[in-house]
């Protein structure tokens, strides 16, 4: 449910106060636990340390992200892959693929005309 038009967007007064009077690039990153605050249009271009429960992760504010959370840049699960054993057998496929592939194309390379075999190399 959005937030009701005639109270405006909530932005954190204390978030506002530190960047205020200071240049988005002499400022380091801003730490904040504030992930609820909306980004306001003074934000662009600063550097929020923004909390996930575990640590604070580096959000560059830029103009597409006026208006969305903080929260929203700062995931807080950590995605593994789907997939369990059948997964490990297609990726380890994939691997040995690319593995022979690289391979080949290193001896293409080295049987090429013109090219000279460095003594005591296999």
């Amino acid at each position: 449910m959005s937030r009701s038009l005639y109270k405006g967007p909530f932005v954190e007064e204390r978030l506002l106060k530190k960047i205020s009077g200071k240049k988005p690039l002499e400022t380091g990153v801003i730490k904040t636990w504030y992930r609820r605050s909306q980004i306001a249009p003074e934000m662009i271009g600063f550097t929020f340390g923004v909390y996930n429960g575990r640590q604070h992760l580096e959000v560059l504010i830029t103009e597409d992200m006026v208006g969305h959370r903080l929260g929203e840049f700062s995931p807080t699960r950590k995605f593994n892959r789907h997939g369990g054993k059948m997964q490990k057998e297609l990726e380890m496929k994939q691997k040995e693929a690319e593995i022979n592939a690289a391979k080949s194309a290193k001896e293409a390379a080295g049987s090429a005309p013109g090219a000279t075999a460095k003594p005591g190399a296999k």
